[in-house]
């Protein structure tokens, strides 16, 4: 193919020109006079470094798209080089589009330059202001596999994705070269990995950039990759640097073409385990064409050339000058017209509509996004004759209804886990896809095949990147995982909020799917392992993030569970966090009472009470999470028997944000409908799923709050039964009826002797734990119609 090298040059030379006027212009952009001190802003904020590698890169894929209609997505990693994204927006006439007071003229220019890190304006890094963007690069690692979820059952897309060479040090992009192992070039697009070692960090060299070039390749070949070269040995070089970028981008861009359509047309099917990909190690100067030296020390390629090159352009006169000098070596006359536009024979470089990587909807998935067919709730709901008799595991049903889910959406569904399917009761999906895997498949092995909608990697980092990019280019999924184990990926999960707050503010930017985390294995069932495995402290984490976004739910049955899944598959824009048990647990609702249990979020349980109608309750017993709302009814159970005449209200919360003020959620309950539910005078024992002080930080504003008092996981634990759990942390029903004792204040005194036959069952149920090493039949085989005071004799 052609290659104008020319044309190449000046679209790098504007976006480089334009790199370096938003980092530190706020007028005189096309440098119509010499610039002054007040040209410059007051905060020189950005990152130099990456930028002109990024620009380098972005020109080169834009004359591929032009020459061959392919579509790519362009994934920064090193997302903190944002002026880079921003320039080639606006050269591509999408940014001016998108944001009409940024025009393409000179005005629009100086616009642009002083907006970017300036208060009001836009951040620095590749944010979803951003167009073109889907991953920000402000926390590094998660560039690869943002690229690979989004190229999933996109089998036309290229996620052309620029890795930092600081950024593949960090252990999720460590993780993340082993994506190519679960890609199917039948059905799914590619990724073009470019590691891009310009040598340094902010302030130290990097391990690859350092490493020999035969090591590196043996060391991504082993990776599975194909890797080729650029080394630019001469920055001023740069003819040679085009020439040679554009072969081997030409030519991994015919490799990806070639093993694709070997994929899609063998007659012996898809499925060729020694694909090997191609990818492009560019080594090229930090900072290049940047200065080469500032008040006498080296500043291109080095470390010096990380930020801003020149800091002192206000005080020191010879920076200011330099800084002129740099961005005159531009030639910004060449490449701009008199009023700022860009001249139009490099204008007709770019691609046009939706193939400019600015203006690609893979990069706004809202835009391609379509609603999920789903399964009769129905079908899967279980039957129930009574609350209680049905002893069901919520995470087995909820497995079948995803299988219909995955039957009824074979391209825009995924289940992501991180070798936790299985375990977590999930397996009915298997009935109807298997699991994507390309390396070698032996007999031995299990559901595993070329194409699968089940995507099982032993690393969360993974699962919860791919997922995220599944889901920014218009699709669906839900990540399932050990609850303990989600703590992996907090800090991931901290970025994609913060992605979906802003996301949500731009009108130009379409709804998405929600990210549904689906926990199980949860604190209170860890039959196979321990202390190390018992953690709900996710929520906690997950409420941190702003309330239009966050959600979490505690589905305290099977019936339940099913809604609050089918609920979220219809959600857009926000993150629901699901947290159940996977072992059989009681039925305490039919379909349809669940399904307007879930769309109230919290209620009473009145099979579980003892409250006459009209007249307030002695107490009431909050309970959220199935092994609490089994304990809440079991102890309530325990105090109807003993205590006859005590009015005891049990409510249940299955979507936990209702207990926030409605002031400060959507979700919230209003003060009156709180006070409704729990009174204003009195007691509220609350038995909780996680960690006691997130209810009170949910309810502090509440009227009845110094009523009440809550038990949840106090970090006790080991490898033992399910209720020697709850007893380590004091949610078990024995100590709930106590508490209730304890507080209600009419029964202090003349329930000393039941207070006594519950501390001494307490003791025999413990004692059992030890001798037989399981928990006594009448705590396991326990039914709603079986609470008497002696029931654990």
């Amino acid at each position: 193919m052609s290659i104008d090298i020319q044309g190449l040059h000046a679209w790098w030379r504007a976006a480089n020109y334009l790199s370096v006027g938003q980092i530190y212009l706020r007028d005189n952009a096309l440098l119509t006079r010499s610039l002054r001190s007040e040209d410059v802003k007051e905060r020189l904020l950005g990152h130099w470094g990456t930028t002109p590698g990024l620009n380098f890169v972005y020109a080169h894929l834009n004359r591929v798209i032009a020459q061959r209609q392919q579509e790519i997505l362009f994934v920064t990693g090193p997302g903190h080089g944002g002026p880079a994204n921003v320039a080639n927006a606006w050269l591509e006439g999408t940014y001016s589009e998108i944001y009409g007071k940024i025009g393409s003229d000179d005005a629009g220019m100086n616009a642009l330059f002083k907006q970017f890190s300036y208060p009001g304006g836009i951040p620095s890094h590749a944010a979803p202001e951003t167009p073109g963007s889907i991953h920000e690069g402000g926390e590094l690692g998660y560039s690869l596999a943002h690229a690979y979820g989004a190229v999933f059952d996109n089998p036309t897309l290229i996620a052309a994705t620029v890795v930092g060479d600081g950024e593949a040090e960090t252990g999720p992009l460590a993780a993340s070269w082993h994506s190519s192992s679960f890609v199917d070039p039948a059905v799914d697009g590619a990724v073009l990995p470019i590691l891009h070692l310009n040598g340094y960090k902010i302030a130290n060299p990097t391990v690859l950039a350092r490493m020999p070039e035969e090591q590196l390749r043996q060391l991504m070949y082993g990776y599975g990759y194909d890797p080729r070269f650029v080394t630019v040995t001469d920055p001023a070089a740069t003819e040679a640097a085009h020439q040679d970028f554009a072969d081997v981008l030409d030519a991994c861009i015919d490799d990806i073409h070639a093993i694709q359509d070997r994929a899609r047309t063998s007659p012996s099917g898809p499925g060729d385990p020694a694909v090997r990909w191609p990818m492009i190690v560019l080594r090229s100067p930090k900072g290049w064409t940047g200065p080469a030296e500032v008040d006498g020390a080296p500043v291109e390629g080095t470390w010096r050339s990380h930020q801003v090159p020149l800091s002192g352009v206000h005080t020191d006169e010879r920076h200011l000058q330099q800084l002129e000098e740099w961005m005159r070596s531009y030639d910004p006359e060449s490449l701009f017209t008199g009023n700022g536009e860009l001249r139009p024979e490099i204008a007709a470089l770019a691609p046009e509509g939706g193939l400019r990587m600015s203006a690609t909807p893979y990069a706004n998935g809202g835009w391609l996004l379509k609603d999920l067919v789903l399964p009769s709730y129905a079908e899967h709901a279980v039957a129930v004759s009574r609350p209680g008799t049905e002893k069901v595991s919520p995470m087995i049903t909820v497995g079948g209804y995803l299988r219909d889910v995955i039957e009824l959406n074979p391209h825009t569904f995924r289940l992501f886990g991180p070798d936790e399917t299985a375990s977590n009761r999930l397996s009915a999906v298997y009935e109807v896809t298997d699991k994507a895997w390309q390396p070698r498949i032996e007999e031995v092995d299990e559901h595993l095949a070329r194409s699968g909608r089940v995507m099982e990697v032993l690393s969360e980092h993974l699962c919860q990147g791919w997922l995220e990019g599944y889901l920014l280019t218009g699709r669906h999924g839900v990540f399932n995982c050990y609850e303990a184990f989600v703590h992996i990926v907090d800090s991931m999960f901290n970025q994609f909020a913060k992605w979906l707050k802003v996301h949500r503010m731009l009108s130009w930017r379409r709804p998405i799917a929600s990210f549904n985390y689906m926990l199980s294995s949860h604190v209170w069932q860890q039959d196979h392992n321990g202390f190390s495995h018992q953690d709900p402290g996710f929520m906690d984490h997950v409420v941190n993030k702003t309330a239009d976004i966050t959600r979490v739910y505690l589905p305290p049955d099977a019936n339940t569970m099913l809604a609050v899944t089918e609920h979220c598959m219809r959600t857009r824009d926000t993150v629901n966090v699901i947290v159940t048990g996977k072992q059989p647990t009681p039925t305490w609702f039919g379909p349809e009472e669940a399904q307007l249990h879930t769309e109230r979020g919290i209620g009473i349980l009145d099979f579980a009470g003892s409250e006459e109608p009209g007249m307030e309750p002695d107490v009431v017993l909050g309970c959220a999470g199935d092994v609490p709302t089994l304990e809440a009814v079991a102890a309530a159970g325990l105090l109807k028997a003993a205590v006859p005449g005590l009015k005891i209200r049990v409510v249940n919360v299955v979507d936990l944000m209702r207990l926030q003020d409605d002031t400060e959620h959507p979700h919230g309950l209003s003060s009156r409908d709180f006070d409704t539910l729990f009174t204003t005078s009195k007691p509220v024992i609350f038995a909780f799923h996680g960690y006691p002080a997130l209810i009170h930080r949910l309810t502090y504003r509440r009227n009845n709050h110094g009523n009440l008092h809550v038990r949840g996981y106090k970090e006790e634990g080991t490898t033992t039964t399910p209720f020697d759990m709850a007893m380590l942390n004091q949610i078990d029903r024995f100590q709930l009826a106590m508490d209730v004792i304890d507080r209600v204040p009419t029964l202090g005194a003349s329930q000393g002797r039941f207070r006594q036959d519950l501390q001494d069952q307490r003791q025999r149920a413990w004692q059992y734990t030890r001798d037989a090493g399981k928990d006594l039949e009448a705590i396991t085989g326990w039914t709603l119609d079986e609470s008497s005071p002696d029931d654990a004799q």
